[in-house]
C-alpha cells in the first residue's frame, strides 16, 4: 500500500448513524456509537474562570448567581464558589467588621486561606467534575490578589473573564445592605441600625486597599466593568464566543423592581381531546379563562404591563380579552412535536412505541421526529430571556412546555427537572425577583379545565407494556 492510499483510507469519512434519542447524525463503528449518547456539548474551547472584583454590597453575589443560573439554563455547566461562605464555614462565629481590618493578621490569613481553598474547588470541578464555567465569587480587590488568580488559571490552562462592579450611590448601597445583608448568617439577631453600621465599617477596611481595574494597567485582561449598576459598561478583550454570552447578558440585566406574569393560553379544542400540539382555538372554558385573566389583569392595575403571546391562535385568542396590546414572538410557540403533532399520547404508543419510551428516557434531550426537544426550546428562548430580563412588568401568554422552560429559568431548576414542572391551565404565576431569587405567586381564575400534566413514569423500558406507558398520562374527554 502506498502512502497516498493509506492518506486516503485514513482520512476517509466514518459511517453515519441517526442518534434515536436527539435524532443528530453520529459516527458509528462495529454496531456502537463512538461517542456517547448524553454527552453534553461543549460550548467553551476551554474552561472559563469568571472573577468578580469590586467593594463589599456592590451586587457583585447578585451578578454571580444570576449568571451562574444563566449559564446552567443554556447548558454550560456552571458553579459558583462564593469565598464568604468558606469564610463562614472557617469561622463559625462573625463578631464585627474588625476581622477584616488590614491590620488584622489572623483575619487576613484565614481569609487568603479561604481563597486558596475555594480556588482548590474550582480546579476540582473544571478538570474533574466536568465542568465548563466557575465564578469565584469575592472582592478580589487588589492587583496581587487578582495577579494570583491570573496566574492559577494560566498554570492550569483557564481562560479569565473579571467582572467589576462600581456603585458610588449610597443610596444603592444601603440599599443592598438592607436587602441582602440583613439575611445574612453574619447577622444573625441583629437589628437594621447594627447590621447597617457595622457593615459600612466593612466596606471601609477595603476602601484604601481597593485597586480597580485599569484601562492602562490592565489592558491585557478580559474584563467588564459595571458602573452604577448598569448606567455605563466598560469592555476589554473579549476573546470568546462565552465571553460575548457573558458580557451580552450582563449588559441586559437590572435592578428595578418588577414582576413577571406567566400563564398558558385557556383550554384549547385539542386540549380536551388529549391531543398535543397542533393550533386550535379556545373551548368554551377557554374562552371563559381569557374574560378572567382581563378582568384579573385590570384589577392588578400594572404599571406599563406589557403583553407577550406566541404566534398560535389559542394565546392570541386569549390575548384578546386583556384590554391591552400585545406583541406576537414566533420564539414563544409550543414544541413542535413533528409527526407527534395533534396525536393522543395513546396514539403515539400505538404508532410509535419506541419514541414514547426514549422520550420518557431523556425528555429534555429527547427530540421528537421532525420535531423539537426541551433543549431546542431553551435555545430558542433565550431572546425571550434576555428581552425579559430587560423589560419591567410583563404578562406571557404562552404554551406548556415554553412556560415550563421559561420558569426553570427564574426558580433555577435543572434540565431533569425542567420538563416535569407542573404549569396548569387557567393559573397565573407571578414572579417577582427578590435578593437573590425569585418569589412565586400562584393564582388560579377559578375556570376548570382539563389536566394536561404528565408525570414521570417509572417504567420507561422500551419493552414496557402499553397499560405501564400510558399509566401517568392525564384523563381526558
Amino acid at each position: 500500500m502506498t502512502s497516498n492510499e493509506y492518506h486516503i483510507m485514513a482520512t476517509s469519512p466514518r459511517e453515519l448513524t441517526q442518534n434515536p434519542l436527539k435524532k443528530i447524525w453520529m459516527p458509528w463503528k462495529n454496531g456502537l456509537f463512538v461517542h456517547i449518547l448524553q454527552r453534553r456539548v461543549c460550548m467553551t474551547n476551554c474552561p472559563t474562570l469568571i472573577v468578580t472584583v469590586g467593594l463589599p454590597a456592590r451586587g457583585k453575589t447578585y451578578i454571580s448567581k444570576k449568571l451562574t443560573r444563566y449559564l446552567n439554563w443554556i447548558g454550560v455547566p456552571t458553579k459558583e464558589f462564593n469565598v464568604g461562605q468558606y469564610r463562614r464555614e472557617c469561622v463559625k462565629i462573625y463578631k464585627s467588621f474588625e476581622f477584616f481590618h488590614p491590620d488584622n493578621e489572623e483575619g487576613l490569613k484565614i481569609r487568603r486561606q479561604c481563597a486558596l481553598t475555594a480556588l482548590k474547588d474550582v480546579h476540582q470541578y473544571l478538570t474533574v467534575e466536568g465542568g465548563q464555567v466557575a465564578v469565584f465569587d469575592a472582592t478580589n480587590t487588589t492587583r496581587e490578589r487578582r495577579w494570583t488568580i491570573t496566574r492559577f488559571a494560566k498554570q492550569n490552562s483557564f481562560k479569565v473573564f473579571f467582572v467589576e462592579s462600581v456603585c458610588e450611590d449610597p443610596d444603592v448601597i444601603a440599599e443592598n445592605i438592607v436587602q441582602v445583608k440583613l439575611g445574612s448568617p453574619d447577622y444573625i439577631d441583629c437589628n437594621t441600625e447594627e447590621v447597617i453600621e457595622d457593615f459600612m465599617k466593612r466596606i471601609k477596611c477595603y476602601e484604601n486597599s481597593y485597586q480597580p481595574l485599569d484601562e492602562v494597567l490592565d489592558k491585557d485582561l478580559s474584563y467588564i466593568k459595571i458602573m452604577d449598576v448598569g448606567r455605563r459598561y466598560l469592555v476589554n478583550r473579549v476573546l470568546d464566543h462565552i465571553q460575548s454570552r457573558i458580557v451580552y447578558y450582563l449588559m441586559n440585566i437590572h435592578i428595578t423592581p418588577r414582576s413577571i406574569y406567566l400563564c398558558r393560553h385557556g383550554e384549547s379544542d385539542l386540549n380536551v381531546k388529549g391531543c398535543i400540539g397542533g393550533d386550535s382555538g379556545l373551548s368554551v372554558r377557554g374562552k371563559e379563562f381569557a374574560k378572567c385573566l382581563g378582568k384579573f389583569i385590570e384589577e392588578q392595575n400594572i404599571k406599563n404591563l406589557k403583553v407577550w403571546t406566541s404566534q398560535m391562535k389559542r394565546t392570541i385568542q386569549t390575548a384578546e380579552a386583556v384590554a391591552l396590546p400585545y406583541e406576537q414572538w414566533k420564539a414563544l410557540n409550543e414544541i413542535d412535536a413533528g409527526v407527534c403533532e395533534e396525536m393522543m399520547y395513546e396514539e403515539i404508543q400505538v404508532h410509535f412505541p419506541v419514541e414514547f419510551s426514549l422520550r420518557d428516557q431523556d425528555k429534555y434531550r429527547y427530540r421528537y421526529p421532525k420535531g423539537e426537544s426541551y433543549e431546542d426550546l431553551v435555545q430558542r428562548l433565550e431572546p425571550v430571556i434576555m428581552e425579559l430580563e430587560r423589560q419591567e412588568n410583563v404578562l406571557v401568554i404562552c404554551h406548556q412546555a415554553v412556560m415550563r422552560c421559561l420558569l426553570a429559568y427564574f426558580l433555577d431548576k435543572s434540565a431533569e427537572e425542567l420538563p416535569y414542572l407542573k404549569c396548569p391551565l387557567h393559573t397565573v404565576l407571578k414572579l417577582t425577583p427578590v435578593a437573590y431569587g425569585c418569589k412565586v405567586e400562584s393564582v388560579w381564575l377559578n375556570v376548570e379545565a382539563v389536566n394536561t400534566h404528565r408525570d414521570r413514569p417509572e417504567n420507561v423500558d422500551i419493552s414496557r407494556m402499553p397499560e405501564e406507558a400510558l399509566f401517568t398520562v392525564p384523563a381526558h374527554q
